[in-house]
């Protein structure tokens, strides 16, 4: 039986981490989850997936006292609750401990979730960075946008991501001390950068 892993990647919009956390679940053999927790906590809460995608780390995310009526699942009526963004973060937060309970090996990509697991002894909590030249480069070709739409994207997002993070953890969105490890993809490039962080992992024991 393989041994437990569960590696949480953060990631700056552009730095290419999305791609690195899918080429270390492939890497170790592991489950991989970005939106698709999404799609667990709104069927472990039997919500729309749409008010996840709401609250989700780069949409918009308001600190405060924040009520919505959610719709059930396949019901047109609103069922008339008032739940707070609190409420939504504790279901995906939940949906994030089944998935890492149901699968022994996983891949988790942002959404707090070195946060959401820190008592668990298996995890590896990597942070993706880059130069903003690159990830300005990689937004553009991702959005077809000018380098000037793209340096917004990134600015905004990552505002919103930082204080989803910031409001929820104990820790700083993108600080070295928040994480096992802090890596620069553009100075290596994706697959060495995968290969780096693979060998870090494996001299950890995993």
């Amino acid at each position: 039986m393989k041994k437990k892993l569960i590696i949480n990647v953060g990631r700056q919009i552009g730095s290419g981490g999305r791609i690195i956390a899918r080429m270390l679940a492939d890497e170790f053999d592991c489950q991989f989850y970005d939106r698709e927790i999404l799609n667990l906590a709104a069927k472990e809460s039997g919500f729309s997936e749409k008010f996840f995608e709401q609250n989700d780390e780069q949409k918009g995310f308001m600190k405060g006292n924040f009520h919505i009526h959610l719709p059930l699942i396949g019901d047109n009526n609103f069922y008339k609750s008032n739940f707070s963004q609190e409420s939504l973060y504790q279901f995906q937060s939940d949906a994030i401990r089944e998935a890492a309970k149901q699968n022994p090996r996983c891949v988790f990509v942002g959404r707090t979730a070195d946060y959401v697991l820190r008592d668990n002894p298996n995890t590896i909590n990597i942070f993706i960075t880059a130069s903003m030249d690159t990830r300005i480069t990689n937004v553009c070709e991702r959005q077809g946008c000018t380098r000037q739409e793209a340096r917004k994207i990134i600015e905004s997002g990552e505002n919103e991501r930082a204080k989803y993070y910031n409001y929820y953890t104990t820790k700083v969105w993108g600080h070295a001390e928040s994480y096992d490890l802090c890596i620069d993809a553009s100075i290596l490039g994706l697959e060495q950068t995968k290969e780096l962080i693979a060998d870090f992992i494996k001299r950890k024991g995993f």
